[in-house]
């Protein structure tokens, strides 16, 4: 088997090196990532100028893009061959609830979804996660399992574990996504020339967060795995769209 591994916090991340040791036991790698941290980049690709991708001593793949960039490329022509699946991460954070709309992470398990190959996107709970080696452990499972039962053609996972030693996880759950109230207001400020400079504030915290989702499993020690599909119709509402359509002035 032949892995394609990326991530958003870049190619030194310790996440992505924790994942690449684990997985380089049980297969075939090939570490495409960002040349720099490029979280919360979503889905976005670069469509304005060329990319450069350069091979590190370590044999990884930096690209001055985005995570879904490096996907792409990797894909598509930068790898003498195409790879059988894409893990992405292990994100240095949550990626719960609203936050995949957001996350690298779980866009460049998307772009490899959007192209045909079973993906993951596994990240570690925490504001300065340690546990990597925990993290990494899931994603040899869950490689293990997919393995054995190949995923759904419509699926990838967003998989988030908690930051403890593995024999401390209480197991793995499958769960929806979750919620969060809005974010926070931006933080405004002045930069050294007087002008005003606005930063993001933080996400909101957890609203939809009961029995049954990603932050209620993580609160409780397990394994939260999500499948998320890449067809955002919501058919259930087709129908009384057609009569809304119908009906309006």
């Amino acid at each position: 088997m032949h892995i394609l591994i990326s991530n958003d916090d870049g190619y030194l991340a310790d996440g992505i090196n924790a994942l690449a040791r684990a997985l380089s036991q049980h297969a075939e790698l090939s570490v495409v990532a960002p040349d720099r941290n490029r979280s919360a980049a979503s889905n976005s690709l670069t469509l304005d100028m060329p990319l450069h991708a350069v091979r590190c001593d370590n044999g990884f793949v930096r690209v001055d893009g985005t995570p879904t960039d490096c996907v792409h490329l990797a894909i598509t022509g930068l790898l003498d061959t195409e790879p059988d699946m894409v893990f992405a991460g292990i994100n240095h954070g949550a990626n719960l609830g609203d936050d995949v709309i957001y996350s690298g992470t779980v866009a460049a398990a998307t772009e490899g979804r959007f192209l045909g190959l079973p993906a993951v996107a596994i990240s570690l709970v925490g504001n300065d996660p340690r546990h990597f080696d925990t993290a990494a452990q899931v994603a040899v499972t869950l490689l293990h399992k997919i393995r054995q039962q190949p995923l759904p053609e419509d699926t990838l996972l967003n998989v988030n574990v908690p930051d403890v030693p593995y024999d401390q996880l209480q197991g793995f759950l499958a769960t929806r996504l979750g919620a969060r109230h809005k974010a926070e207001a931006v933080v405004k400020a002045r930069d050294p020339r007087g002008r005003t400079i606005y930063w993001v504030g933080p996400p909101g915290s957890e609203q939809d967060a009961g029995p049954g989702t990603d932050f209620d499993a993580i609160r409780n020690g397990y394994v939260s795995v999500t499948p998320l599909q890449l067809d955002l119709t919501r058919y259930e509402r087709l129908q009384s769209l057609s009569y809304w359509l119908e009906t309006s002035a």
